[in-house]
């Protein structure tokens, strides 16, 4: 991928890391699919770090600009399927 992944500056390296993990995922969902569980806690632990809605917004439709991909449609797929489900896009 040539993109950059959002992230804050006052983030720790450890939070900078989680972040982008759940953008990976979001990747993965797109690209082969992914476990709902594996997506599930990659996104409570970016919620742990970006609790506010206007944040989530934020990083995500920096991520969606720079790589065309949507975390909105993919959160909004993994709450609607059921546990043990694989989200693919």
């Amino acid at each position: 991928m040539e993109y950059q992944y959002p992230f804050d500056t006052d983030w720790s390296t450890k939070e900078v890391v989680d972040v982008i993990q759940f953008f990976e995922a979001i990747e993965l969902a797109y690209e082969k699919g992914i476990e709902r569980e594996k997506l599930m806690e990659k996104y409570r632990r970016f919620k742990e770090i970006v609790p506010g809605k206007a944040e989530e917004k934020k990083y995500c439709n920096e991520f969606e600009k720079e790589s065309g991909y949507s975390s909105y449609q993919v959160v909004k797929k993994m709450k609607d399927l059921e546990p043990g489900k694989i989200v693919k896009m």
